[in-house]
């Protein structure tokens, strides 16, 4: 049986470019949504993602920054087993572009194309508190110290 830890976790996760990065809606919903973390995955837990300012994940994370993250590793050849991944956290929105320089990757520009200039730009900083991990054999859960 494998016992994963966030730092092994973390390291997976950044082999993963696309999560579902799932918020709590105003009328109670969750909503869900595609992002790229760009291989940017903290060994703590944290992960960043970039979107903008007019965006309703925007305004669901302002008014409650409860979020969950769902990562899905391919299967491989020669028996490499799936590896699913599902975080929660909390996610803080951050607006400073000198902090955006520190986690931007040039494949962001096909979506923003001015890069971390672009007007309205926004990114999530999302701290894993939990974790549960399954890999068609062994599965785990994990409770992240929160204390940073």
């Amino acid at each position: 049986m494998v016992q994963h830890t966030i730092a092994s976790l973390a390291e997976k996760m950044q082999h993963i470019d696309f999560a579902m990065l799932s918020t709590h809606t105003e009328d109670g919903h969750i909503g869900a949504r595609p992002m790229s973390n760009n291989q940017d995955v903290a060994h703590g837990g944290d992960s960043y993602y970039f979107t903008t300012e007019d965006t309703l994940m925007v305004r669901d994370i302002e008014r409650d920054p409860r979020v969950s993250l769902s990562f899905h590793g391919k299967s491989g050849l020669f028996g490499q087993r799936p590896l699913f991944i599902a975080l929660e956290g909390r996610a803080d929105l951050i607006r400073d572009r000198a902090q955006f320089e520190d986690h931007w990757n040039p494949d962001l520009e096909l979506w923003f194309e001015d890069g971390a200039d672009t007007p309205g730009l926004v990114m999530i900083q999302v701290h894993a508190e939990r974790a549960h991990y399954w890999d068609g054999q062994d599965e785990g859960e994990l409770e992240i110290d929160v204390t940073h």
